[in-house]
């Protein structure tokens, strides 16, 4: 049975995102998929202190992190899953700021020992995917070109050792306070995690 974790970035509940992100998860349980879902606006986490203490073991495990957190259990749950989906919005040509936090506190799958001028991905290349889900108020094409949210998507699947098979850009999300998917885009996210957990 598939295990997919959803990591949801977004600030605003019922925003394009959820809706997203409840779409993909319906869809992959109805396929038979073991799913958990973060939203990590509800998920309490420490700002990393970038003190590396987690990079300096060796080897393909996760470092430990001095701080005594919920990222701990959200690593577990991470190398638990066999595939992913990381959504956030744009905020400031970017993933929010919850998304960011989650990211710098990944550190922990890099080993970067001190006296080593860059790190290195602990993760090497495996079978996991991964799926990304980003939006804006901006067109998705322009959100594509100029903003920097799906490319930190990217990165953050790379980091724990995913391979995306799939993003979704959506855009125009100004529009109107309470935006509701279109029913293509709906189909889009529908599309997408079939292909993520290889469903038909």
């Amino acid at each position: 049975m598939t295990q997919l974790l959803a990591i949801n970035g977004s600030y605003r509940e019922n925003g394009a995102i959820d809706q997203a992100v409840e779409v993909a998860v319906q869809v992959a349980r109805e396929a038979g998929a073991s799913v958990e879902v973060v939203c990590l606006r509800d998920f309490q986490i420490e700002f990393c202190l970038n003190c590396r203490h987690c990079t300096q073991v060796p080897g393909e495990a996760p470092g430990e992190c001095v701080h005594e957190d919920r990222m701990r259990e959200l690593v577990q749950m991470i190398e638990a899953a066999d595939s992913y989906i990381f959504a956030s919005p744009t905020n400031f040509y970017s993933v929010t700021a919850v998304f960011k936090r989650f990211m710098e506190r990944l550190v922990v799958y890099a080993y970067w020992p001190w006296g080593m001028f860059s790190p290195k991905y602990r993760k090497k290349k495996t079978d996991k995917k991964a799926m990304l889900i980003a939006s804006s108020a901006a067109p998705g094409l322009m959100g594509r070109m100029f903003y920097g949210t799906l490319k930190q998507l990217q990165m953050t699947a790379k980091t724990v050792g995913a391979r995306p098979v799939g993003s979704l850009f959506i855009g125009k999300m100004s529009q109107h306070e309470h935006p509701a998917l279109t029913e293509k885009t709906r189909e889009q996210v529908s599309s997408m995690v079939r292909k993520l957990i290889q469903v038909r």
